[in-house]
This record gives C-alpha cells, sequence and structure tokens, in this order.
C-alpha cells in the first residue's frame, strides 16, 4: 500500500482541518496516510514556546502585521534563520518515523512542515514533495527548491507561489473542507437540537480556534438586537468563561467552548460571524453567508480580503454595536437564502487533489518507488 505523511502544526485549528480532509482523500484512494503534528515533534518545551511566541505576536497591535509583512512574506536574514532552527529540530524526527514507515509522499500543509520536508527529500531523493496552502499570499518560507507541486486555493496565491520560485508547478484546488459540511442536518433539524426558536434570527459567532475577538460583547450586542446568538470560543478557556457568563441566564445566548457541533450549529444559523480561514469554506458548504471580522493580523488581512472577493462575504469593523446593526441587517435583507444553492459532491475536492499529485508522478501505484 502507498504510503504518505501530512505534515501539519497545531497552530490553532486551520492547518489540523486542511490535514484531516488531505487525509481523507488519500484514504479513500487506497493510500495509507498518517497525520504528523510538527509542532508536538519539536518536543514539549519548543513546541509551548512556539505556541506562546505565536500567541503574543499576534495579540499586540501591530507586532505580528510587521512581521509578517517585513519578514515572512519577503523571506528576510531573519526568518529564514528562524525557519532553518526550526526544520533542523524536525529533520531527525522526521526521518526515524520514515525509517520505521516508509513513504513515498510526504504533504505538507504547515510551513515548517515544508521545510523539514525539503530537507528530507535532499538526502532521500525519491520522495515526493508536496505542498498545499490555503493561504490568500504564501510568504517565502512556503516555497522551498525540493518541492515538486505546489497546491493552493486562488490565482492570487499561485502569483504569491511564482513570486517566490518563478518555475515552481503550481495547481489552484478548491479550498478543503472536513467531510461533515458536505452534509449537514436541515435548519430544521439543526435548531430542535440546539433549543433554537423556529422563527427567530440566529447568528453563530466564532474567532478561529484561538477565540480572537471580543465575543463575549459581540454575542450580548446581537442577542440585544433580538438575534438568536450561537457563540464559540474554541479552545480559549478565558473566552469559554466569560461566554458562560454572559450566557447565564439568557435564553438567547448558547456558549460554546471547544465542540466538533460546526456543521450543525451553522446548519441553524442564517449568518456566520467569524474570522477569516477556513470556516469561511465551511460555512459557503453549508449554504451560509459570512460577515467577517478584522482580528487577525498579517495573513488574516490577506485571507480577509480573499474571502470578500469569492461572494457571500462582508465585513464590519470590530465594534458590537456595528457588528449587530451589520448582522440585523443582512439577515432582514435575506441574504442568508443563499442556503438555496446547489450542494457540491464531496468527492470532487478529493479528486481534483489526486488528479493534481498525478501530475507530478504520485498515485497509489507508486509502490515500486518506496525506499526503505
Amino acid at each position: 500500500m502507498s504510503r504518505a505523511l501530512v505534515l501539519s502544526g497545531s497552530i490553532g485549528m486551520g492547518h489540523d482541518v486542511v490535514a484531516e480532509a488531505c487525509a481523507s482523500a488519500l484514504a479513500g484512494a487506497g493510500w495509507e496516510a498518517d497525520i504528523v503534528d510538527c509542532m508536538d515533534m519539536l518536543g514539549r518545551a519548543s513546541s509551548r514556546a512556539g505556541r506562546g511566541i505565536m500567541r503574543t505576536l499576534m495579540a499586540v497591535p501591530g507586532v505580528y502585521d510587521a512581521f509578517h509583512f517585513s519578514q515572512l512574506r519577503t523571506g528576510s536574514p531573519v526568518a529564514r534563520l528562524l525557519d532553518r532552527a526550526a526544520a533542523r529540530q524536525l529533520v531527525g524526527p522526521l526521518a526515524e518515523l520514515l525509517s520505521r514507515r516508509p513513504a513515498e509522499l510526504l504533504l505538507s500543509v504547515f510551513a515548517t512542515g515544508a521545510a523539514a520536508a525539503d530537507r528530507l527529500k535532499a538526502a532521500q531523493p525519491w520522495l515526493h514533495s508536496v505542498v498545499y496552502c490555503t493561504d490568500a499570499c504564501p510568504h517565502a518560507l512556503w516555497t522551498h527548491p525540493g518541492t515538486d507541486l505546489f497546491l493552493v486555493t486562488s490565482d492570487m496565491s499561485a502569483a504569491f507561489i511564482s513570486y517566490h520560485r518563478p518555475d515552481a508547478t503550481v495547481t489552484v484546488l478548491p479550498a478543503a473542507a472536513r467531510p461533515a459540511f458536505y452534509s449537514p442536518p436541515t435548519r430544521a433539524e439543526a435548531r430542535a437540537a440546539l433549543g433554537v426558536p423556529a422563527g427567530s434570527g440566529c447568528a453563530v459567532v466564532m474567532a478561529g480556534a484561538w477565540g480572537m475577538a471580543p465575543l463575549e460583547r459581540i454575542a450580548v450586542a446581537l442577542a440585544d438586537s433580538g438575534l438568536h446568538v450561537l457563540a464559540v470560543a474554541g479552545t480559549n478557556r478565558a473566552l469559554a468563561a466569560r461566554l458562560e457568563m454572559v450566557a447565564g441566564g439568557r435564553p438567547d445566548i448558547t456558549a460554546f467552548g471547544f465542540t466538533d457541533r460546526i456543521p450543525e450549529l451553522m446548519a441553524a444559523a442564517d449568518l456566520v460571524v467569524t474570522t477569516p480561514g477556513d470556516t469561511c469554506t465551511e460555512a459557503r458548504l453549508v449554504g451560509r453567508p459570512l460577515l467577517l471580522l478584522d482580528t487577525v493580523p498579517g495573513h488574516g488581512r490577506e485571507n480577509l480580503q480573499l474571502e470578500l472577493a469569492r461572494g457571500g462575504a462582508s465585513v464590519v469593523a470590530v465594534k458590537p454595536a456595528l457588528i449587530a446593526e451589520a448582522a440585523k441587517g443582512i439577515i432582514e435583507a435575506g441574504r442568508h437564502q443563499v442556503a438555496s444553492v446547489e450542494r457540491p459532491d464531496p468527492g470532487a475536492w478529493a479528486r481534483s487533489l489526486l488528479d493534481a499529485l498525478a501530475t507530478v508522478g504520485v498515485s497509489p501505484a507508486d509502490d515500486a518507488e518506496v525506499m526503505g
């Protein structure tokens, strides 16, 4: 059986979502696909430090914007130095894993994984190295000379790969999503399960796994405007506690921490209020419009612009009263009726991924190439 390692990184949930979709598509075609968390492979101390640094950079206004646009996007010497240091820590554990369970495909959905894959391929040239990046404008650390194929989700993203590596082979795919979003429950079923009144306007409010927005204040403003609110804190425990506090005694606010019920929540809602990212793809599959919050710095600014260009989305300043006004306007104008669009074929994305891999000689028939 052909084997692949999908190299992810648990910073937020975005990389994990894409990794899960890729592994599912490969498994459906007969591959044995293992998802590897590069952050965990760095070791407990390094992974905790990496996540902490990232949270700090993104929490201080302007800091991550400056780092992203002046260092990561351009591939400055400082950024390359940090990238090489992280990749060096990954190469040993990944090489050991490959020696125990040989694979012919390294599919990186995390930039540091892409750097490590490049080093592994230099030592083991029979490996196929493929990068799948869902960012609007992939920064320089996504691109390496040994990568055989870059998979992106827009022509804009493809142009930025070529900006960094003009000779790259690039294929544009639809954005990936987890299988559950292709077959959500009906609005009536979801509302009954969640206790949302049948005739009320309803909004889901979230801000990524890290909860990067004042969701408790936004939830109150939306509820005060007459909407039923389903508020999701993600992995942010402090935010989850604040949401539970404001939801206490209010039947029009339901608070969630980390939950796997997002397809159900979206199905129950008329509108998804969120930050730009993979949630936008999921909301479109369920058939819900987006009201985007501009709270994610750096690549988040670029992703927001791409989501607006894709349509079905509006943007609003992160001021609770303005968000409530915008949400009410979208729902009352009937723009939530995009729910009637034709449901996409759940197998189409998997086929597009496999077709793209085949263009660089990667298929389940490659067993003869496995070296070990």
